[in-house]
């Protein structure tokens, strides 16, 4: 038997795409496969069938608030180096914890979420290969295109527009040389000697193999480096136990969601919801808050608040989403064939809510009050549908977990002839 590790961070985004590749690799019969992450992750990863280890014991709390804070994070310097340091401390407990359980037993592989920086130095230490899951490959830098987290820039066309993605990259990758230093981080501490390995890619990255888990067709052309492979989603959601939404089966219906972190967002969410739905009388609206709070009381035509939604059994009976552009609800909405309504607040929304845009699968809400007349406008011009009916056929075509688990069996020299189950 050979043993892969699967590494991930206990939030929905991270952890759910790193389960669905574990559930399928444990299909494989001589592979003994475990994921690891923290305690509030356990009941997910025993639901998706597959071995679990928990580490960092009783640091969920303070994982939460550090990754999903009341308020908005945006490029506020104070606020960022404040969740870097925060990231960087637990990051250094959790290698050190996570070589005490290497020293009892070794994996053959290791296979982490981008988040997980120290996971690739743990496994360089201990002499195993290690790959790199990305849901947001957008934030990959290469040597072409526009840079990522400054607003959602569309490559320039121009040698102007071209020299002003050039400026921008070596901004961004200046800015991530001196942060270390700027908030009083040590990155040792992570046994990383540095960002930027000698052939100018990311040392938080593989150098091996990085799967980039958006379709290929909503990137743009960036000269990212050798190691990235685009795969398309993986369309995981462990089983809920919460009733799927009743639909009303004469009528459009459309889900709001902005996945499960953002709570500051969640209620103005709400809010412009329901005035949408005013404005779209001949619209169902339901709204998901992602499980993070009951749903507020709310009493307006034509809306409907649930807790929580399925994105997996329940997203394909809608016909559109209106999303945050976080990556989980990006490619499920992509996966199921619908056209999109984005209103991105943070992080890396702004640069997939322009991707998604300019492959014609999607609307960007830049002011809430625009947030019916974009529904309207996906919801009747057959284009939108059409483009994201395209793009689903070709993530149906080849499922992002076959081709990871092809390449599992090539890196590990296993006969693929006998799948287990």
């Amino acid at each position: 038997m050979r043993r892969v590790d699967l590494v991930a961070p206990p939030m929905a985004g991270h952890l759910h795409p790193v389960l669905g590749i574990a559930a399928r690799l444990a299909q494989e019969p001589r592979l003994d496969v475990r994921v690891v992450s923290t305690a509030a992750a356990q009941p997910a990863i025993t639901a998706a069938g597959v071995a679990g280890l928990a580490l960092l014991d009783g640091a969920d709390e303070v994982i939460e608030t550090v990754v999903n804070p009341p308020y908005r994070i945006g490029s506020d310097p104070r606020l960022l180096f404040r969740q870097f340091r925060a990231a960087v401390a637990l990051q250094a407990d959790f290698r050190r914890e996570l070589l005490a359980a290497w020293g009892r037993c070794q994996p053959d592989l290791v296979v982490a979420d981008f988040t997980m920086g120290a996971v690739g130095t743990a496994a360089d230490e201990i002499g195993v290969p290690w790959w790199t899951t990305h849901p947001s490959p957008c934030a990959i830098e290469g040597r072409a295109g526009p840079p990522s987290y400054l607003g959602g820039w569309r490559p320039g066309s121009s040698a102007a527009g071209r020299a002003r993605d050039a400026a921008g990259r070596a901004a961004v990758r200046g800015f991530k040389r001196v942060a270390p230093r700027l908030a009083g981080v040590r990155l040792a501490d992570v046994g990383m000697a540095r960002i930027h390995r000698e052939d100018g890619s990311e040392s938080i990255y593989s150098p091996e193999r990085v799967f980039a888990l958006t379709p290929e067709a909503i990137e743009y052309p960036r000269a990212l480096p050798a190691a990235v492979r685009y795969v398309g989603p993986v369309l995981h959601t462990p089983p809920s136990p919460v009733a799927a939404p009743v639909l009303d089966p004469g009528r459009r219906s459309v889900l709001v969601t902005a996945g499960t972190h953002l709570p500051w967002h969640k209620a103005d969410l709400v809010a412009r919801a329901a005035a949408a739905a005013a404005r779209l009388p001949d619209v169902d609206v339901h709204v998901s808050l992602g499980g993070a709070a009951p749903a507020p009381p709310l009493r307006a035509p034509g809306v409907v608040v649930h807790e929580y939604v399925d994105y997996a059994r329940d997203l394909p009976r809608f016909d559109a989403v209106v999303h945050h552009g976080g990556a989980g609800v990006l490619g499920h909405t992509l996966a199921a064939g619908l056209p999109a309504v984005v209103w991105p607040v943070d992080y890396d929304q702004f640069d997939h809510a322009v991707r998604l845009t300019d492959a014609g699968v999607a609307v960007r809400v830049r002011r809430p009050g625009g947030l019916a007349d974009a529904l309207r406008r996906v919801l009747d011009q057959p284009s939108y549908r059409t483009a994201a009916e395209r793009i689903a056929a070709t993530i149906a075509l080849e499922p992002a977990v076959e081709t990871i688990a092809a390449e599992v069996r090539a890196r590990l020299h296993l006969d693929s002839r006998h799948p287990r189950g």
